[in-house]
């Protein structure tokens, strides 16, 4: 006998009472916590700028399958595409190169009208953008230093760029109603060891501290700066560390953005979310998968992104942590790349809300740790597959592998004919 998604449903909702979870509150949940998918992931990390180089900065995307985005225009197509697969809400993150203009602009000339059509079609969506600076790929970022050049004129233009990125994230936020999270990254950093580790680290602290002094409305713009434990080209020092951008964001109060994929492979940013949080007022999370290094796998629905989603809703951190996604496969097809690892945040998100967490907690605080592991155990095994049927069925999208014929119809359809 074939059981509906319907009659799963009651009885998952059914299974779940009886340890004390309402599955249709987890449900209502679910829609205050959006996705920020990222753009990179549909062109391998190239952009729209008409000069566009090689990627520099220790950013690799690896692989060569056919129908990759060569401009606007087809990187939106390809994202309805995977936006129509994904259940509940979700955001974009941009970054800088995927401006839109007829002539060549130089980045630190960028302005909000270079995005105007991402503001629009953004609209169209009913969702929120976020966006990013790019110091990377570029002429004056060549020899591996951006905010840090001891260069005064290299150092002022990507001081001038990150200006201007903020007051395009600015934009983006009050044209769309929702702040907008600008997240800053740079790639400085050296192969072998430095002398001087202080130095660049003094000057990146001044830039930052110049970047972020045009007071702009938090309803609109949010500041995030991102650590990196290494970089192809930067194995020996980093002047981003985790240490720095801790303490910047601490002394700052700006969002701290933890990585997946920036720290030492014994290291989980899981762990880290809730020391963090008492001491900076939001998180940026970049969910990716490392695998040995920071390459940036597709997310997957393993343990630690289960971890990471635990740790959001245990402490209840649903208006303190930005969740956005940083992964580029080329190896496979990009918009079941986006579809795949969006949906498996989404996955892990929901588990962590079908989890009795108030009755674990007493557990804990009893010194009942038997029957907390057991507990926590069981709860593996509870249909939380039929809790998420039902969410994907009630925003109108597969609930199982079936969107995969959906992307194989538009790879035969569109991109085959790149």
């Amino acid at each position: 006998m074939t059981i509906s998604i319907e009659q799963a449903w009651e009885l998952a909702k059914q299974r779940f009472a009886a340890v004390g979870v309402d599955a249709e509150a987890a449900l209502r949940q679910m829609d205050r916590l959006p996705i920020s998918m990222h753009c990179w992931q549909g062109d391998d990390v190239a952009g729209f700028e008409q000069a566009q180089g090689e990627l520099t900065g220790g950013i690799q995307a690896t692989g060569n399958y056919p129908g990759k985005a060569r401009n606007a225009t087809e990187l939106r197509a390809d994202l309805d595409q995977a936006l129509a697969l994904i259940p509940g809400p979700k955001r974009l993150n941009l970054h800088a190169i995927y401006l839109e203009s007829d002539t060549p602009v130089e980045r630190n000339r960028i302005e909000p009208r270079h995005f105007s059509n991402w503001v629009e079609w953004a609209k169209n969506h009913q969702m929120g953008l976020d966006f990013n600076p790019t110091c990377f790929s570029h002429p004056l970022s060549a020899d591996g230093f951006t905010l840090t050049h001891h260069d005064e004129k290299i150092r002022r233009f990507w001081i001038e760029h990150c200006q201007a990125s903020r007051r395009i994230s600015a934009y983006f936020g009050e044209q769309l109603g929702t702040p907008s999270v600008m997240n800053i990254w740079i790639p400085d950093g050296m192969k072998d060891t430095p002398v001087d580790r202080l130095g660049p680290r003094r000057r990146l602290l001044e830039a930052l501290d110049e970047v972020i002094a045009e007071k702009l409305n938090p309803a609109h713009h949010i500041d995030a700066v991102e650590s990196k434990l290494f970089g192809i080209g930067a194995e020996s020092y980093t002047a981003g560390s985790n240490e720095f951008y801790l303490g910047y964001a601490t002394s700052r109060q700006t969002a701290l953005c933890l990585d997946a994929g920036h720290f030492h492979p014994t290291e989980v940013i899981s762990d880290k979310i809730s020391s963090a949080m008492l001491y900076v007022p939001r998180l940026l999370l970049h969910v990716s998968r490392p695998v040995r290094w920071d390459s940036d796998h597709v997310v997957l629905l393993d343990d630690e992104t289960q971890a990471i989603a635990s740790e959001i809703i245990r402490h209840d951190l649903f208006d303190r942590v930005h969740i956005g996604l940083d992964f580029f496969d080329a190896s496979i097809n990009r918009i079941a790349a986006w579809v795949i690892g969006t949906r498996n945040m989404k996955k892990a998100l929901l588990r962590a809300l079908l989890e009795p967490t108030d009755k674990l907690r007493q557990l804990e605080l009893d010194g009942d740790y038997t029957a907390r592991l057991a507990l926590l155990e069981e709860q593996k095994s509870l249909p939380w597959q039929a809790v998420w049927e039902m969410y994907c069925l009630r925003n109108d999208v597969p609930a199982d592998a079936g969107w995969l014929k959906t992307v194989r119809a538009y790879e035969q359809q569109i991109l085959s004919q790149r």
